[in-house]
């Protein structure tokens, strides 16, 4: 497998922003997530390995779901389905979208207006689509796209606090989706923060997942990505500062 798509990170520069679309109607704004769900044939197992990985607090739920958890924050719902993430993002009226998002309704637990990442707390969101129009997800999502550099989107929201209503602060990136194809799967990629992401690829390997793109410096920070022992890819940001670790400030 290759990783050509992560080359585009490269690319960005701030004077080569050029502004590609805005919502063309006013649609309750996502800003950021209400929580990721991860489906799997084998849940408890599943659950267990983010909790030894990420140190996830996890919690038995009575439909038979496990929920991870970062403090008082819920990372994800690891539930028995089809195999793979899914992003959820906080809006109005609760829906499913493309690329096996849904829309919740509630507050934003992680994004450009949360406390900064803890460990294992999700960080970051991309989508993987050489395809997909930015104007689907700029209609339903209310954000604004706009091209850093060749083969990469950023998806800004405009200002809003931690429960999503308003606040002062301006546009910050949301979400972000890579054009290029290579080792990492279609649809929607989420990032775990980590504060050592050598020694988080170490234990990766020793509770039997696999590293799928080894760890590489791009704006977004030091990251690698990593396919669970079912075989679903997440990826990990080292230390980040704020949601979309470096790339906060642009």
């Amino acid at each position: 497998m290759r990783c050509a798509g992560w080359g585009a990170f490269f690319l960005i520069t701030a004077g080569w922003e050029t502004l590609v679309s805005t919502p063309a109607t006013p649609v309750p704004a996502a800003r950021g997530l209400r929580r990721l769900e991860r489906g799997t044939a084998e849940p408890e197992q599943i659950a267990d390995f983010y909790a030894r990985w990420l140190g996830w607090a996890v919690i038995a739920e009575p439909d038979g779901t496990f929920t991870g958890w970062v403090g008082d924050r819920l990372a994800a719902r690891v539930r028995p389905g089809r195999e793979g993430w899914q992003v959820v993002f906080t809006g109005s009226p609760a829906r499913e979208l493309r690329a096996g998002a849904l829309v919740d309704t509630g507050r934003a637990l992680h994004g450009p207006w949360a406390p900064p990442p803890r460990q294992g707390e999700p960080c970051w969101v991309e989508l993987v689509d050489p395809a997909d129009p930015d104007e689907y997800w700029t209609g339903e999502l209310g954000w604004a796209a706009r091209t850093p550099g060749e083969g990469f989107t950023l998806l800004d929201v405009a200002g809003g606090d931690a429960a999503g209503g308003p606040a002062e602060g301006g546009s910050r990136p949301v979400a972000g989706r890579l054009r290029g194809t290579g080792e990492l799967p279609p649809g929607w990629l989420c990032y775990f923060a980590v504060p050592d992401l050598a020694g988080a690829l170490t234990a990766a390997g020793r509770l039997g997942a696999t590293v799928v793109a080894p760890a590489r410096q791009v704006p977004t920070g030091l990251v690698a990505a990593v396919a669970d022992p079912a075989g679903a890819v997440c990826a990990l940001l080292q230390d980040p500062p704020a949601w979309g670790g470096a790339l906060a400030g642009s």
